[in-house]
Parts: structure tokens; sequence; C-alpha cells
């Protein structure tokens, strides 16, 4: 009966979309600090990788146990039967944490020991941002070269929708979560990123004066999900978890642009995956888009005289599906926006125009690599709004 519903849900979104009108917003910057504030935290890499988490943990457990709790529970709408699923997720998943590469593994315990919830539990939870995240990701430059870079972060697809409140219910569990972390080693900033608490992986993130890295999910009939399970059943581990291999870049004190590009590009993956990454020169933006073993293309900025490249879900030569076409309203309200106008504020408005800005969206992060200056916003799509 689920699956019916969801059919039905999916095959009256073509109707939803042509009946909203496509606005490219203005004046939305900055937002309501009441309803948008992300509040910025330090996480110090000298300590050891378990007591990294440890006063966040105690900040955090409770929306945490609550998304994971839920989880649980929709698994369950499906079938009683599936309890026996959620047992061996308890019981077994938790052995994944030790053949993760470190120090990832150990953070997580770390973050599980502190919250008292299954480490099984928060290995599947970390999972989920591999295969299971639709986004849009912008990266360009103003008329004197200034380089931007800029995201959405859209989750909880089919995770349940709140009919009472119109919107997706695990979309509305994580904004709780959404936190930006400073990362410090010997006293001085490191890196910053955009994550949700009890998450180690990187999804969003910049190296000051060096580069800065968002990751949108890519749709491939090759996915992430025989990745996990050749890692679960020790098949093939000589590949990466796509937010931890991006993580690595920025713990690599060698690394710039042009050497995480080709990392990106180069490295065997878990799962198929898009990397926009922005430099702090001009024209230091690139898409790459990957499958499990390699690039299969690596789009670079200035290429016909782009000033811009925005990223979704999709592969920028091809067509979106009809169904869930953000690309096409973002490029749109780019070009309006124009070179000259480059800016944070430009861009938070594109970033909070229907559908780039939808049900799913939970935060838009505005980046400029050269600084380092990082502005995150908690996001919400009033009704009407396209579902995702």
């Amino acid at each position: 009966m689920k699956f019916f519903k969801i059919i039905l849900f999916l095959a009256s979104i073509y109707f939803v979309q042509s009946e909203t009108e496509q606005v490219c917003e203005s004046g939305k910057y900055p937002p309501d600090p009441k309803t948008s504030f992300v509040p910025t935290y330090v996480v110090n890499l000298d300590l050891p990788p378990t007591q990294r988490w440890l006063e966040l943990s105690r900040k955090y457990e409770k929306p945490l146990r609550t998304l994971v709790t839920y989880i649980k529970q929709f698994v369950l709408e499906f079938s009683p039967k599936l309890q026996k699923l959620i047992d061996l997720i308890d019981n077994k998943l938790g052995f994944v944490a030790d053949s993760l590469p470190q120090p990832y593994g150990e953070e997580i315990k770390g973050i599980a020991n502190a919250t008292n919830i299954e480490l099984g539990e928060l290995v599947l939870y970390n999972i989920f941002y591999e295969v299971f995240t639709l986004c849009t990701s912008i990266v360009g430059e103003d008329s004197s070269g200034k380089m931007y870079h800029a995201r959405n972060l859209d989750f909880g697809l089919f995770l349940g929708w709140d009919i009472k409140n119109d919107t997706w219910v695990i979309s509305e569990l994580l904004r709780p979560l959404i936190m930006n972390i400073n990362y410090t080693k010997g006293g001085e900033l490191k890196y910053k990123t955009v994550t949700f608490f009890g998450f180690v992986g990187l999804i969003t993130g910049v190296k000051p004066n060096a580069f800065s890295v968002s990751v949108n999910e890519r749709f491939n009939s090759n996915g992430g999900y025989i990745g996990l399970f050749e890692w679960f059943l020790d098949i093939n581990r000589n590949q990466a978890w796509t937010t931890l291999v991006a993580r690595d870049c920025f713990e690599n004190d060698d690394m710039d642009f042009n050497h995480v590009v080709k990392t990106l590009a180069n490295t065997p993956l878990i799962a198929p995956v898009y990397y926009i990454i922005g430099g702090p020169e001009k024209q230091q933006g690139a898409v790459v888009t990957r499958d499990r073993a390699k690039a299969v293309d690596v789009w670079q900025l200035g290429t016909n005289n782009t000033w811009f490249i925005a990223e979704t879900n999709y592969d920028h030569w091809k067509k979106p599906l009809i169904i869930d076409d953000r690309i096409t309203p973002c490029n749109r309200c780019m070009d309006k926006l124009g070179k000259e106008n480059m800016s944070f504020e430009g861009l938070f408005n594109v970033l909070s125009s229907k559908p780039v800005l939808n049900k799913l969206t939970v935060y838009s992060a505005l980046i400029e690599p050269k600084s380092g200056r990082l502005e995150t916003y908690i996001q919400f799509c009033p009704t009407p709004c396209d579902p995702f």
C-alpha cells in the first residue's frame, strides 16, 4: 500500500511543478536569524578521536536519538518482520566502524559511547549520507575574478511525509542537528565544515586560501549499494567512502585546488558522486562526475567562457528527470543575476528560488574559498512548494 501511495505521489509531482510559477527571488538575504541561525563549534584535532565530540554529544544526544528512533519506526511500518533487520543493525553493523579508515571509526565510537546510542545505528546514520542526498551546488566568479561556492543540501526523500505540516519528516528532524564545525590543530584553524551532529564525513567544507568542496549524490545503476555490500562482506575495501575521502583532503596540509581535483577524480569510490570544488584563484572551479572506478568527466570553470557552473544530481551533459528539474531554474536565475552581481546575497537569492529551494532543503551554505568565509542558514520552503 505504501509503495502504491509513493507511485501516486510521484505521478502528481509533474503537475504540481508545472503549476508552480518559477521566480528568481530577491531580497532574501540575510534571512531572519530567528529561524535560520546555525551554531558554530570547535572540534580539536589534537584530542584523541574518541574524545573530539564528547561536549557536543552531551548537547545533541536527544535530537540525534529522536532521529535514529524515527528511522527505526519508519522501517517497521513497512513490515514488523523487519525487526530482524533492526536487530542485525544493532548487533552486527557496529563492526563496520572498525573497518573504516581512521580516525573516522574511532570518532563514531566516541559519539556512540557518549550518547549511549547503538554503534550500529550510528554507522547506519553515517552511511545514509553516502547514498541518499539530493543537492544543488554552484561555483563561480564575479567580474573581478573573486571565487564563490554555494550549495543547498536536500535530504529526506521518501522517508516519511508529514501530511499535517506539509513537509518531509526526516528533513524536520535534521534541522536541529545542523552545525558549523571549525576544526583546529595546535590552536589554529585548519578547516571549516557544515555538518549534522553525529556525521563524521564531509559534505560541505572550506580550507581557507586553499579549496572548498561540496558533495552531491549521483544516480547510477552501479550505485552505492553495491559498493557498500562489497565493503561489508570484505569483498573489496580498496575503495574510499565518498565523504571520508573528501575529509581526507582537508586533513592533508599539502592539498591545493589542483591536487584535490586530481585526488577526487581518481580515487576508487564506494558510490558514484559529484564533487564540486572551488579554489581561491580566478577560474578555479570544477565539477568532477564520478562513477565508482574513476571520473567520467571533469567540467572546469571557464569552459565555453562560463563564469559559473552548477550541479544538482544529474550529469550536466544530459537532461534531468522531468519531475526533478532544479538545474534549469538554477541556471536561469544565475544568468539573470549576472557576473557583476555575484555575491553572498545574489547566491542566497538563487538558492532561495523554487524549485532550487524545495521541501527537502534543510540548509544553504555560502563560501568564499580565498578568505574561508562560510555562512550557513537553515532553510524552509513555505507552501506552495515542490516536494523535491
